[in-house]
């Protein structure tokens, strides 16, 4: 099982190799880590690496997002997963400084409601894609112009791959 998790704003891909009981074997941004893990009560961990101890508290802010308490520091942790990145591609539909449309997440082109050379009004729905069996709907968040359409209907798409270019 792979996912990201954001600590302080500084993304690290995490990658579960192995685990056996409270044994676990991890690759953290290219690295691997044997750790030992033992949740000792509800959201407090006991962490053995390299035969140093480690005490962590999590404690639950919102879905995915906590904040770390070790025994010298706290930080800000948000969990990346599939689910993560499909629901906040909703929250923000359009890059403004690139301005383009695009998914995060790989998927189908549902249906096309604009054509090249369109004027669109902010909140208008430009594209439906269908991704992890529930579709969404992509629109502008400020008055555009459609400059190109870079997909047709029933195809296949990439993660991050633009959709509709704007301007």
């Amino acid at each position: 099982m792979s996912f990201e998790i954001s600590l302080d704003g500084k993304v690290e891909s995490i990658e579960i190799l192995n685990q056996n009981g409270n044994t676990i074997e991890v690759l953290v941004g290219g690295r691997k880590y044997n750790l030992d893990i033992l949740e000792v009560e509800e959201g407090i961990y006991s962490i053995l690496l390299e035969g140093k101890s480690y005490n962590v508290e999590l404690t639950p802010v919102d879905n995915k997002k906590y904040t770390v308490h070790t025994l010298y520091n706290s930080f800000d942790a948000e969990i990346i997963d599939a689910e993560s990145r499909y629901m906040n591609s909703r929250k923000g539909d359009i890059d403004e400084e690139q301005s383009f449309i695009s998914t995060p997440m790989p998927g189908k082109v549902v249906k096309i409601l604009v054509k090249e050379g369109q004027e669109v009004k902010a909140g208008e729905t430009l594209v439906t894609v269908s991704a992890m069996k529930m579709e969404s709907e992509y629109k502008v968040s400020s008055d555009k112009k459609v400059k190109d359409i870079l997909v047709k209907e029933g195809e296949n798409i990439d993660g991050n791959q633009p959709l509709i270019t704007l301007e």
